[in-house]
């Protein structure tokens, strides 16, 4: 069965209205519905002022559900994000004070600016969706879905994320600068630095969570599985590359293009789903060899070459 009228048309009002908040960045606006509906946690890389945090809290406030956002910086400590268990006299007990990690939608902004110490705190909640605090484990809300910033120009006080972090998310997007008609709609016209304001909650988070139980119900069929596993393969065959995508990988993508199929009404996946997917979901993961590095090849470049490589399925089972 594929998407309903009622969520095509839940979808496009959320298009919409995340469109009213950001201008002239679609494919942004598409991946993350995409990464949202698939669960998957996104890590937003680009210089300040692209509308990176506007974006996700017009993401949040169109949505609903709770949102919490979380300034990284080198003094906050673990439990600043994961919550504290105090003693209570009265009770004679350890009482569980939350911290702000639990909420359907977290923005850790400048996530980079966290020590190496804070940063591993989210990796639980990334990959188990719960929280251990002094032993004791809580789970998180359902959904969640952390949307992490950061600067890739700005090195001082800041700390790169481990392998193992980055692996977590399902993308790596970059919203870039504006076209030159997109901005000067910007400068003479009203948009503002709070223009996420303007957009307005069309779906509750009930909403979410069915969308993406409907993302499990997409059908994949072999010769899709096939092809995707060759993609990921060819990354770890690269000669210049060091380390290829993982298994977590090949995961991540299938659940995207499901989720993409999904967004367009399908209940199935076609190669595109995969290919224009390929590269914000793979690239971040892989490490390139020195002599790759020195010859100023990228991991998307590598993506693409391995995607352009490999042979398209052509029949498909419905």
């Amino acid at each position: 069965m594929g998407t309903t009228d009622n969520d095509l048309k839940l979808i496009d009002n959320i298009r919409q209205n995340l469109g009213r908040s950001i201008l002239g960045k679609p494919e942004a606006i598409e991946r993350l519905l995409v990464a949202l509906l698939a669960g998957g946690h996104v890590l937003l890389e680009d210089v300040p002022g692209t509308g990176k945090t506007q974006l996700v809290k017009a993401l949040a406030r169109v949505c609903g559900g709770v949102f919490r956002r979380i300034q990284c910086n080198p003094d906050l400590l673990p439990t600043d994000i994961t919550g504290v268990s105090i003693y209570h006299p009265k009770e004679e007990t350890f009482v569980f004070r939350p911290g702000p990690i639990m909420a359907n939608i977290l923005l850790a902004d400048e996530i980079n600016r966290a020590t190496t110490k804070t940063q591993s705190a989210l990796l639980e909640a990334m990959e188990e969706r719960h929280v251990t605090v002094d032993g004791v484990s809580h789970p998180l809300p359902v959904p969640f879905v952390l949307f992490a910033t950061q600067n890739p120009v700005e090195f001082e006080g800041t700390y790169l994320l481990p392998e193992a972090q980055l692996d977590r998310f399902m993308m790596k997007l970059s919203i870039g600068y504006p076209d030159d008609e997109t901005e000067r709609r910007m400068v003479l016209g009203s948009h503002s630095d709070q223009a996420y304001l303007r957009v307005e909650q069309c779906a509750e988070i009930g909403d979410i969570v069915r969308l993406q139980e409907r993302v499990r119900t997409v059908h994949a069929d072999d010769a899709i599985g096939e092809y995707l596993v060759r993609i990921i393969r060819g990354t770890r065959a690269h000669p210049g590359v060091q380390i290829g995508a993982s298994p977590r990988a090949s995961i991540s993508l299938m659940t995207a293009a499901r989720a993409s199929a999904l967004l367009e009404g399908r209940d199935y996946v076609i190669p595109d789903d995969i290919k224009h997917l390929a590269v914000p979901v793979l690239a971040h993961r892989m490490l390139l060899n020195t002599e790759a590095r020195m010859n100023g090849l990228t991991p998307e470049e590598v993506v693409r070459e391995v995607v352009e490589r490999t042979t398209v399925p052509v029949r498909l089972e419905r």
